[in-house]
């Protein structure tokens, strides 16, 4: 599977590893748990997130709210804690994930929730209780499956509730890129 982010138009966005799943499976509360784990490894790692809903990232009348508004392309909100870059899309396109990984900071990993689609190295987050089909049924491009129950599946299972274990599934994978 090709790594995303590499493509000769541009540097090495190092690792990307995608997990996907049906809403409510856990991915969030799993990459919650890889985070402190692969820090700890020394390792520097980002995440994106996507979302299929208009996300309200400040109430309407705050300052960097009115600046969109008003027709900003793109406002910066900074303070000593952190910063955040607002991009209004107006009737623009949705970024690829590509675009989306140009822009954050180099990582030894980058940790991409959702985008289901994208070409990238990717595992499904699946809980049989939600009464849900899986994913890797309908997609041979996934490379395992990380459940809180045992499949009849013909991909690596690892045990959802074992973060540790996932954590060392996509190390052991992104050793294979180097």
């Amino acid at each position: 599977m090709p790594r995303l982010g590499t493509e000769a138009s541009g540097p090495p966005l190092g690792r990307v590893f995608g997990l996907v799943g049906r809403s409510g499976s856990g991915k969030t509360t799993l990459i919650e748990a890889l985070l402190p784990l692969l820090a700890a490894q020394g390792l520097r790692v980002n995440v994106i997130k996507h979302s299929h809903h208009d996300v309200v990232l400040e109430p309407s009348g705050k300052d960097s709210a009115r600046f969109r508004a008003a027709g900003a392309a793109e406002v910066m909100l900074a303070s000593p804690y952190r910063y955040a870059i607002f991009h209004e899309l107006r009737d623009a396109p949705e970024p690829t994930l590509g675009e989306q990984l140009a822009r954050l900071a180099p990582a030894e990993l980058t940790l991409v929730e959702g985008f289901k689609h994208a070409a990238l190295p990717r595992l499904e987050v699946f809980r049989p209780a939600l009464g849900l089909p899986p994913l890797f049924a309908e997609d041979a491009s996934l490379l395992a499956v990380a459940s809180d129950a045992r499949l009849a599946c013909p991909l690596p299972q690892l045990d959802l509730n074992d973060a540790a274990a996932v954590a060392a599934f996509i190390q052991a994978y992104a050793r294979e890129w180097t």
